[in-house]
């Protein structure tokens, strides 16, 4: 894509996000973005640390300087948290609402709109030879809200805090990072 092309509010997304005070236990990376979406678009990965956690997530922003209706804005932000989870979980019924209240609360101080989006529990049992192991239990949150501008950094902030929760990962106090490995 042309530099000349990228319209400056998805440029100045981008420096957003790259200046972003996420968690330090939770590794960042860049990856293909989706393509048909939006005309532009710029996903990033994340993994909790330590990676025995298992907790994975993908942060997708997408920009139409058009807009699109379902937006009500020119920036859309999809968000997707992969956590296994203890066995107990498993049979908790209001875990979900638990988990969206993680996002509410991650969320609470980021101007967005237009919010929604799905927490899915899997839980997979084993029988036969295998049937002495746990119940495996993981959690996907699926979710899209519409930013209120251009300034991401509190976005992805937040989803790195949400990630976090989700692995079990004491929040950090105020203006302290977390190391990774670091887990009180």
């Amino acid at each position: 894509m042309n530099a000349q092309a990228v319209p400056a509010a998805f440029r100045e997304a981008l420096l957003s996000l790259h200046a972003a005070r996420t968690r330090r236990d939770v590794r960042l990376v860049e990856t293909p973005a989706p393509s048909r979406i939006a005309p532009f678009a710029v996903a990033i990965n994340g993994t909790v640390l330590p990676e025995d956690l298992e907790t994975t997530g993908r942060f997708v922003v997408l920009h139409d300087p058009a807009g699109q209706d379902a937006w009500n804005g020119t920036f859309r932000v999809i968000a997707l948290v992969q956590a296994q989870v203890e066995a107990e979980v498993g049979q908790d019924d209001l875990w979900a609402e638990a988990a969206w209240s993680w996002l509410d609360d991650a969320l609470a101080d980021v101007p967005h709109d237009q919010i929604g989006g799905t927490v899915t529990k899997v839980v997979s049992r084993s029988f036969g030879q295998l049937a002495q192991r746990e119940d495996a239990v993981t959690v996907e949150l699926r979710v899209s809200w519409t930013p209120a501008d251009s300034h991401l950094s509190p976005h992805i902030a937040a989803w790195t805090e949400l990630l976090a929760m989700c692995a079990g990962v004491p929040p950090a106090p105020q203006g302290v990072s977390v190391l990774p490995g670091g887990h009180a």
